[in-house]
């Protein structure tokens, strides 16, 4: 086997004085969460983004519910922002006790946009913590322990604004499970970029892991990208913010989710690097990096020959939420 290459100093003290464990509820000093959430008069909010996630999104909320808010109370909000679903999500998350908004119906003045981080960013609007959770909509299995496994840097440490959920990705195809595969589009698109371009990045196991948590006082200062970009958009943006000793990412062990196509992974790659493109910085004075496409074209073979498909994959925004003249009027009436 060959010697593994040094890593970058920088990222490698981060690596090791930021990463913690939390790999199942018997991890976590529960008690100890709970007095600092007291202490500091912190309200938990917890937000999932779901579009047609009936099969999931139920078992979920409950979990959090039963756990995190009824018998122990580190959550205040459970929050599903509705994604222009066409199954029945709504009602399954009702049912199970989370309260529900549609996307359309959050800051409608301002429209409605398809994609994850739009929800995500409505999400923020219509909540009223100051710590924020957000958790994707299809996980499977056990995963009590990360909601609090998110929380206790944000509860422990003042210093740390932004925490990101790190885990090992069985890959499940056909019916087959294997231990490790998943997470294509981190390791064939997002780490290289990361790497080349913010090195200081490179301690974060999962960049684009749906699993996050931050204080609103930051995440309101950044921009959402609409799309799959928006877990790398954040990234970058709050190291840009708040520098990298800002940011804390937390190992939970083992996520399973369902897998997607190839093509669809494509896509999804096709906006992460748009998103990446639109943050890099332009290179040597005088010379500039030129605008991204926009378009993703993709492939298929209908049994005579192959046919083009393009999709966008534009990076579309939305700003910083400390911006928005609605949310900025709410926030002062609760300040007085």
């Amino acid at each position: 086997m060959a010697d593994s290459g040094p890593m970058r100093p920088d990222a490698r003290a981060w690596f090791q004085h930021c990463t913690t464990s939390a790999t199942s509820v018997t991890d976590l000093d529960l008690d100890a969460l709970l007095r600092a959430k007291r202490w500091g008069g912190h309200r938990v909010s917890v937000v999932l983004p779901a579009r047609n996630e009936e099969a999931t999104v139920g078992r979920l909320a409950a979990d959090v519910r039963e756990h995190w808010m009824r018998r122990l109370p580190l959550v205040d909000e459970l929050l599903v922002v509705d994604s222009d679903s066409t199954d029945a999500t709504a009602a399954v998350a009702r049912a199970a006790g989370a309260d529900v908004v549609a996307t359309s119906d959050v800051l409608p003045a301002h429209g409605t946009r398809p994609g994850k981080g739009e929800a995500l960013w409505k999400g923020l609007a219509a909540t009223t913590g100051d710590l924020v959770v957000f958790l994707d909509a299809d996980l499977i299995g056990d995963v009590t322990h990360y909601v609090p496994g998110l929380l206790a840097p944000l509860l422990t440490d003042p210093q740390v604004s932004y925490v990101k959920g790190c885990y090992t990705r069985p890959l499940e195809i056909d019916g087959q499970s294997l231990p490790a595969g998943g997470g294509r589009v981190t390791e064939l698109t997002a780490r290289p970029l990361l790497n080349a371009l913010w090195p200081e990045l490179a301690g974060f196991v999962q960049p684009l892991g749906g699993e996050y948590a931050g204080r609103r006082a930051v995440l309101e200062q950044v921009p959402f990208v609409s799309g799959y970009g928006v877990e790398i958009g954040l990234l970058i943006d709050l190291l840009h913010l708040g520098g990298l000793s800002s940011l804390a990412q937390v190992d939970l062990g083992v996520r399973r989710h369902t897998s997607q196509s190839q093509e669809a992974l494509g896509t999804m790659a096709g906006q992460i690097v748009a998103t990446v493109l639109a943050r890099a910085e332009c290179g040597r004075p005088g010379h500039h990096r030129p605008a991204a496409s926009g378009l993703l074209t993709q492939f298929r073979h209908d049994g005579t020959g192959f046919v083009p498909r393009s999709s966008a994959v534009a990076v579309d925004e939305r700003p910083p939420m400390a911006t928005v003249p609605e949310y900025r009027a709410r926030w002062a009436g609760v300040a007085g």
